[in-house]
């Protein structure tokens, strides 16, 4: 994913929507990229040790991706007006 800002406090709503646009096309990069790697292995294409490398590093990047998203989102909720807020 291109650049990441922790701090959304000074970012425009178009910046923050553009965002979370990227961090959903990042994710679904991530669910090819462990789809395809299952795939490999299975195949045997690659090895158990090599298979079991990848497959944490596309975990933390999974995870750094939800954290992301959870960021996205609460700032969304957080600075949306009370007509807009979605009721769970």
């Amino acid at each position: 994913m291109s650049r990441w800002r922790e701090d959304l406090s000074s970012a425009s709503l178009q910046e923050v929507l553009e965002s979370e646009a990227e961090n959903r096309i990042w994710s679904k990069q991530l669910r090819r990229k462990s789809n395809d790697l299952v795939n490999s292995r299975l195949a045997k294409d690659i090895s158990q040790a090599d298979y079991l490398s990848i497959r944490s590093i596309v975990a933390k990047d999974a995870d750094e991706c939800r954290r992301r998203a959870l960021i996205l989102h609460s700032y969304l909720v957080s600075h949306s007006g009370p007509a807009t807020r979605r009721e769970n």
